[in-house]
């Protein structure tokens, strides 16, 4: 059974994915704090940690994963918010998130896929640091 949200719910739940994406990290973070479900998740099966991390904002993933934002979920195409980190070559956001215990081979396509897809080996040296550093 689906629940119709009314206009102004909506409106405020697209709010907060554009804090997420905007990396308006202060904001974002009092929401949660006062409520907000830290795992919100949009249409697409986006979280406003994949969000985050999609937009390079690695205070805001740092924020979200401190309140209990799950890195392990995927959106509806089987993506991670690190995957999403690495596409975006977040170092910061990659670190947060793997400190956080982000599998780099969960999702479809995995981070490490992502890395090696996009030809980016130094996201790929922070995903598998025995792998040595790399030089191009």
């Amino acid at each position: 059974m689906t629940e119709e949200l009314d206009a102004e719910t909506l409106a405020f739940a697209h709010r907060m994915f554009d804090l997420a994406r905007d990396g308006a990290t202060a904001e974002l973070a009092d929401y949660v704090d006062a409520g907000l479900p830290v795992n919100l998740t949009n249409d697409k099966g986006d979280t406003l940690l994949i969000l985050a991390a999609y937009h390079a904002h690695p205070d805001t993933v740092a924020a979200l994963l401190d309140r209990g934002a799950d890195h392990s979920r995927t959106n509806d195409r089987g993506q991670t918010a690190l995957a999403a980190a690495v596409f975006r070559s977040s170092t910061g956001a990659v670190r947060a998130l793997l400190a956080a215990g982000a599998d780099p081979d969960h999702g479809s396509p995995s981070a490490v896929d992502t890395a090696g897809f996009f030809d980016l080996p130094q996201m790929l040296a922070l995903l598998r640091p025995e792998s040595g550093p790399t030089t191009d």
